[in-house]
């Protein structure tokens, strides 16, 4: 009976990762994973969290501080990163959006430095995943705040795996700063943090019954107490300086154990981002929502999961904690009802480990046929290729794509085009005034946010009185009211903001976009004081 070969344990620097730099083809994948965030970055409008992210950076900007809010749901980095990106770059998609994009390309080289753990095959292929990954591109094209908590994630491990094995000084440091950075990101670490713990204990009892192949003794300790001392010191000041606002207010500070109140009632309570579609039998242990996902769009993630069940049986104790680590965190999501695609990131990564694991130990235990095994690696991984290539440059706004959620439709340009063309134009036109009626408008107040004279109003404050603004918007649904209420000639326009949100209306002034609009003809319109004389602002 062949027995596991064990190449983990290989002592050429090669073998363990130990080099002091990255190999070409790991070199290409980071540039193929640079490739797909970044090239035509701008076809995807703003999505509604982007710009309310983006919201709070241009508060930053007026305020000079982030002031913690414990109902936000999220830490402060991703504002801070998303702040000093705009300040260096200007109000504009790339700059928003730059903050995501380095972190998620950083992620793709966190899971190359498991060289030294799992061997160069297994990241690779882990890693080319990842680079690919319809989820990881779509969403390391979003200002959110996913792939920063995956980059932290991975470099918690890798950090956690380093003081099993090693128990250098530079694990240690990993280990502690990637928790302080899950803690600055957002508010589901303690989540990871009880699932870290937890397989911890479920590995220990499950190599009682089952021993791991290599077992991996803990390595003796090689950081001291005063490395504990500074890590936890730094730890806590930036902690502290992110959450007070700068030091300015302590008071904001108690939002670290006051956002677990709120989440939980957000997580289990019904808001509408539940999937209850996706339950067997009414058990919500039972809810493949995620399994889902990974059937339509992750492949490889997918047989990494199925790779789990391998690991149950004798194996290293590495990848085995790895899986059920994976598994704790994919049942701990399943059980919360409130589920929204972008978590996915944090779900999903260990599985691209497990994939690339599996395919290496298939291809050393059967060695003659390594090269058919790789390639046909390369058919669930060409999958995700072919799919985040449709999803990212294609269909981007179709609502019914799983990963497009809450999303903003391309249409939105038949407001924003001719607002920031003509300011492009003549800065004058920053200063036209305008009245946007809608219940929910967001991203429109950053991408319109250097306009100075737009007021944003539910739909049922209309002021009383004519409507003489530049600009109007407003619901198609309540297009009379605004129209027995405009003065003068306007432009009219149909479009949509986002899916499950009525269907919109935009009235651009004559006087102030003859220009744009090249002698188009304006509808007339006028209250029952038409006769009276308006000046227009």
């Amino acid at each position: 009976m062949n027995q596991p070969s064990q190449p983990h344990l290989a002592s050429s620097p090669h073998q363990r990762g130990d080099g002091k730099g990255l190999a070409w083809v790991e070199i290409g994948i980071l540039l193929v994973a640079l490739v797909l965030r970044t090239v035509l970055l701008d076809i995807k409008p703003a999505h509604f969290d982007e710009g309310v992210n983006g919201w709070f950076a241009d508060q930053m900007t007026r305020l000079g501080y982030f002031r913690y809010e414990p109902t936000n749901y999220h830490g402060p980095l991703h504002f801070y990163a998303v702040f000093l990106s705009q300040t260096l770059f200007g109000r504009n998609l790339w700059a928003l959006r730059l903050p995501a994009i380095i972190s998620s390309v950083l992620a793709v080289w966190a899971l190359l430095r498991y060289r030294e753990f799992f061997g160069a095959t297994t990241v690779r292929i882990a890693a080319l995943v990842m680079a690919l990954s319809p989820a990881c591109v779509f969403y390391g094209r979003y200002s959110i705040h996913e792939s920063w908590m995956m980059l932290f994630q991975i470099t918690f491990l890798w950090g956690v795996l380093g003081l099993w094995q090693k128990g250098e000084r530079r694990f240690f440091f990993t280990t502690v700063f990637a928790a302080v950075g899950m803690i600055l990101t957002k508010e589901t670490y303690i989540l990871h943090f009880g699932c870290f713990l937890l397989a911890g204990a479920v590995l220990w009892a499950w190599g009682k019954l089952v021993p791991s192949h290599p077992s991996l003794p803990t390595a003796k300790r090689q950081w001291t107490g005063r490395d504990a001392a500074w890590a936890g010191g730094l730890s806590l000041l930036t902690i502290v300086f992110f959450y007070s606002a700068n030091f300015f207010d302590f008071s904001t500070l108690k939002g670290l154990y006051q956002t677990f109140g709120t989440w939980f009632d957000t997580g289990f309570k019904l808001t509408g981002h539940e999937k209850s579609s996706y339950t067997l039998w009414g058990i919500e242990a039972l809810n493949y929502y995620w399994v889902m996902l990974l059937a339509r769009y992750e492949w490889p993630a997918l047989l990494g999961l199925a790779a789990c069940f391998r690991f149950v049986l004798p194996s290293d104790a590495r990848l085995r904690y790895t899986a059920i680590y994976a598994g704790g965190v994919l049942l701990a999501y399943s059980l919360i009802p409130y589920k929204s695609p972008w978590c996915l990131l944090s779900i999903g990564w260990p599985f691209f480990l497990l994939f690339g694991a599996v395919v290496d130990e298939a291809c050393r235990r059967f060695g003659t046929l390594r090269l058919p095994l790789l390639a046909g690696t390369m058919l669930p991984v060409l999958v995700s290729l072919g799919v985040s290539l449709r999803l990212n440059f294609f269909h981007f706004d179709d609502p019914k794509e799983p990963y497009v959620y809450v999303q903003t439709f391309r249409e939105v340009r038949i407001l924003t085009d001719p607002l920031l063309g003509m300011a492009k134009r003549d800065p004058r036109y920053y200063h036209v005034s305008g009245l946007l009626l809608l219940d929910s408008s967001f991203p429109l107040p950053w991408i319109l946010g250097d306009f100075t004279r737009l007021g944003y109003l539910a739909a049922s404050q209309q002021p009383a009185g004519p409507l003489t603004q530049d600009c109007v918007v407003i619901e198609k649904k309540d297009t009379i009211k605004v129209e027995n209420a405009l003065v003068g000639n306007y432009f009219k326009r149909d479009f949509r903001l986002r899916d499950a949100q009525g269907d919109c209306v935009v009235y651009f002034r004559q006087g102030a976009f003859k220009e744009w609009f090249h002698g188009e003809k304006a509808e007339i319109f006028a209250t029952s004081i038409q006769n009276q004389e308006i000046t227009n602002p």
